[in-house]
């Protein structure tokens, strides 16, 4: 199945700049966290590092377009609670009524806007290291069943 790049948005979660210090002073380079979606169930994340922020994100939307996963959506959120861990960070998803709202922070927020999902409780438990905070959100979103 072939999938057309123009029919997802895009969130750059977070761009870190690390340092090197080498002989001749510091050495920059990027690192730039994306989430990637259709807002219709189908997302994905990717990581990047570059000498550049632009080339750091083009590499990071390569790399989330190929992990794209599935996520069964009942109407505007999901069909159950999920609890998962990934790394020090676990998250938290409820199922809300119609009208509630996206009450998610941090990292988590722009999986479940990209995902579609309108209506749902998130919380953060442990770490809140952002990379790690995506991955956790994305595998729970992904074990929910249909």
């Amino acid at each position: 199945m072939a999938i057309n790049r123009d029919d997802f948005e895009e969130a750059i979660v977070k761009i870190g700049r690390v340092t090197k210090v080498a002989k001749g002073g510091r050495r920059f380079r990027f690192t730039a966290l994306v989430v990637v979606g259709d807002k219709n169930g189908t997302i994905g994340f990717g990581v990047g590092k570059a000498k550049e922020v632009p080339d750091a994100i083009k590499k990071a939307l390569d790399d989330a377009f190929k992990s794209l996963v599935t996520v069964k959506l009942n109407g505007s959120t999901i069909n159950h609670d999920i609890e998962h861990k990934y790394n020090a960070s676990r998250i938290l998803l409820k199922p809300a009524s119609e009208g509630t709202g996206l009450i998610a922070g941090g990292a988590a927020r722009p999986v479940l806007e990209l995902a579609g999902i309108t209506d749902i409780i998130a919380k953060s438990l442990g770490s809140n290291n952002p990379n790690n905070l995506v991955q956790a959100t994305v595998e729970a979103l992904a074990k929910i069943k249909g």
